[in-house]
């Protein structure tokens, strides 16, 4: 595959294709998807582990960077390029990307903060909002 994997996710990735969508760790029992993007300034696809909380045919992935200060690369790639596609299980979707806001944005994430509270603590070690991102199928 062209596809460019961080050293620091290459094994969640493979670990998620060989076993359908399932990867243990600190992801064990937790919604994952293989979120492809293509690079803002590169051109070049990027692959990132995320979780994501299932919105019924959408889904919804949160910009968190572990609770760092800046918004991750992924996001930057996807609002420049907001087509995208996805490995969920074992099937890949194609993807429109939006960034939710207001009353959406609020109630996709307290409900991700509460159902995985690792997500509050990410929003309080920094000072920014964090995007939550809705994955529309195409």
């Amino acid at each position: 595959m062209g596809e460019n994997v961080s050293p620091w996710n290459r094994g969640i990735v493979d670990e998620f294709r060989a076993s359908g969508g399932n990867v243990g760790g600190n992801f064990s029992g937790a919604p994952l998807l293989l979120l492809h993007t293509i690079g803002a300034r590169s051109g070049k696809e990027r692959v990132n582990p995320l979780m994501y909380q299932d919105l019924g045919s959408p889904v919804a992935v949160f910009a968190t960077r572990g609770g760092a200060p800046t918004d991750p690369d992924w996001y930057h790639n996807l609002v420049a390029h907001p087509g995208v596609s996805a490995e969920i299980g074992t099937q890949t979707r194609r993807f429109r990307a939006r960034t939710a806001t207001g009353a959406e944005r609020d109630r996709i994430w307290t409900k991700q903060k509460r159902d995985y509270p690792g997500f509050a603590r990410y929003e309080a070690q920094t000072g920014r909002v964090i995007p939550v991102v809705i994955l529309e199928p195409r």
